[in-house]
């Protein structure tokens, strides 16, 4: 394989600067940029640290490498010196074959399998509500995170640990079991989450009733919270079904059920899939075990009252009880027999918890418990750590008045998108079937673009309106531009056969060309540090030099044959990188719209 133009420039730097300065230069220390674009050039080194050798000003020095590079390197066509920075402009026939022999073929932006296998556990839902805005969130951060790092050569183990057990499940099953009348997902027409979650909410408002007639009655709100029938009567079921009682037990396979049927769906409308659902009915007696290793090992002390604890302090974190002092698990036990169990069954090199920031002190706590029991497995966990989602104020309706329902706002996304897409006349020629289709594509690509493109640390606002404009930095406006490529390539009749080889290139394809050759760079970056929005942001820097591009040079009546059938080529590997790019966030692009 030739070496890229950035490892050729490293390699002939070194050899200046021995050539010039009779001194050895470590490649780590040179650094290439992309040009600025207010000045003439496409790669920029940056000379600061050579002038140590040359003992010359950055300026004489900038000068006398530019000149021994472009006598080495062929395709450097000439060069500037702004300060300390060597600006060199790169040959039409670099920028040809970099097009022809690099970004065109099927392999471009391929990566070989590396041989590693990582899990990324995501969506992690309670089975006792549906959905809501801050799941998907979630779901789309570990979907493309996954998609990422298997593009970029890991063997992937999609996972959900679904919480599906513990007294606020079962509030829902008492509270249906109390006010329910036999309803069901059929009887009620509602999906079977959104079933759920009414008793869910159900239960809270009787409770809150009771707290109020116990606070009435002269009890604190303390006292009145534990003393609430309901409440009472929930943990009651919690012990039934700790004790396997099979009336209690029966009920919760049939609640869960309508809601993993919910979810499902819910699934599928996110376009989301799992390789692995690990559920805490079966893990949350896990962990027992490794408290006891811990013990042997003095990782973990008792206290008197016979509670297990660790002091983490040391790690600048506090003392945490790990078993309760009648044997009990808290939530931390399970979790570290359920990372054993992981571990034990994948033996992954990595594992990746895609989980809100709220719980960035727990999973510092994990791993530094992991760690200090030997589990040299965990020096490769990662807390894929994310920050909240917030809607502008009365943008969203929300059924129970808290959060935002996933399927509710999936559903107003697929309408806004039918709205704007009709509003602009750009469904001529659709059959309904297709307009129901282009709708949920756009819907769903400017809902998974507009959360995708943020960073996943920080917190964001969504707009569900600004998302779908058709000329901003949205998921339809990279849409729009796949769709206008492929009409123009459709109206060529182009096949791909043939390489053309034109004369010379403008500045804009020159552009075009620079970043798309960009791709395996950005997939890379992507893929290290678990961030879609790196990818996600780079898909609208084509989009855009795209429709630059194609704004200021003629394709179609392009006069010079080789000329148009260059043309073709580029806009041939726009689409290409731009529908995998997309693919790789979970959106789908659109063949016309």
């Amino acid at each position: 394989m030739a070496k890229s133009i950035q490892s050729l420039l490293i390699e002939k730097t070194v050899e200046a600067v021995k050539a010039l300065y009779s001194s050895e230069i470590p490649e780590s220390q040179l650094s290439l940029q992309e040009t600025r674009k207010e000045f003439e050039g496409q790669i920029t080194l940056v000379v600061f640290p050579i002038t140590r050798f040359s003992k010359k000003s950055p300026e004489v020095t900038a000068t006398e490498l530019g000149s021994y590079l472009q006598e080495q390197i062929p395709s450097i066509q000439s060069f500037n010196v702004i300060k300390g920075f060597l600006n060199l402009s790169l040959s039409d026939d670099y920028w040809i074959d970099l097009l022809n022999q690099t970004i065109l073929p099927d392999t471009f932006g391929q990566f070989p399998a590396n041989g590693k296998t990582l899990m990324v556990e995501y969506s992690s839902p309670n089975t006792n509500k549906p959905l809501h805005l801050g799941h998907i969130r979630n779901n789309l951060l570990g979907y493309s995170v996954a998609e990422i790092l298997k593009a970029y050569g890991y063997d992937v183990v999609k996972a959900n640990l679904v919480n599906d057990r513990g007294i606020h499940i079962c509030k829902s099953m008492l509270a249906w079991q109390k006010y329910g009348e036999g309803e069901t997902p059929s009887s009620s027409g509602l999906k079977g989450d959104h079933l759920v979650g009414k008793y869910y909410v159900i239960f809270d408002k009787e409770y809150k009733k009771q707290i109020e007639e116990l606070k009435e009655s002269g009890q604190s709100e303390e006292e009145a919270k534990k003393n609430a029938s309901l409440i009472k009567e929930a943990q009651e079921m919690l012990q039934k079904w700790e004790s396997n009682d099979q009336e209690v037990i029966t009920l919760w396979k049939m609640m869960n059920s309508w809601v993993y049927d919910g979810f499902e769906k819910t699934y599928k409308q996110l376009g989301v899939d799992f390789d692995k659902f690990y559920y805490e009915s079966n893990t949350y007696l896990l962990g027992k075990d490794i408290i006891q290793e811990g013990l042997q090992k003095n990782v973990f002390f008792k206290k008197a009252d016979n509670s297990v604890w660790i002091d983490l302090t040391d790690e600048g974190l506090d003392e945490k009880l790990v078993l309760r002092g009648d044997g009990t698990s808290v939530y931390i036990t399970q979790d570290l027999g359920t990372a054993q169990l992981k571990y034990d069954e994948f033996h992954a090199n990595e594992f990746i918890y895609v989980v809100g920031n709220e719980q960035d002190y727990h999973f510092k706590v994990l791993f530094a418990i992991l760690k200090k029991l030997g589990k040299e497995w965990a020096y490769g966990s990662t807390h894929l750590s994310y920050g909240m989602v917030d809607l502008p104020s009365g943008k969203m309706k929300s059924r129970e008045g808290t959060v935002v329902d996933a399927d509710d706002l999936m559903a107003e996304m697929v309408d806004t998108a039918r709205a704007r897409t009709e509003e602009l006349g750009k469904t001529e020629g659709f059959t309904e079937d297709e307009k129901s289709i282009l709708y949920n594509t756009i819907g769903m690509g400017a809902l998974k673009y507009f959360l995708l493109k943020v960073d996943p640390k920080k917190r964001l606002l969504f707009d569900p309106n600004e998302s779908v404009d058709f000329q901003g930095h949205t998921g339809p406006f990279i849409q729009y531009t796949h769709a206008r490529i492929k009409s123009v390539l459709r109206k060529a009749k182009y096949d791909g056969t043939s390489i053309k080889v034109p004369s010379s290139i403008s500045s804009f394809e020159r552009d075009l060309v620079q970043c798309l050759s960009n791709y395996p760079a950005i997939l890379e970056a992507s893929a290290m540090e678990f961030s879609p929005a790196q990818l996600a942001n780079y898909i609208y820097d084509v989009a855009k030099l795209y429709n630059k591009f194609y704004h200021e040079e003629t394709i179609l009546k392009a006069e010079d044959e080789d000329v148009k059938g260059f043309r073709l080529q580029l806009s041939a590997s726009a689409s290409k990188i731009i529908a995998e790019s997309m693919r790789l966030l979970g959106i789908q692009v659109p063949e016309q719209m």
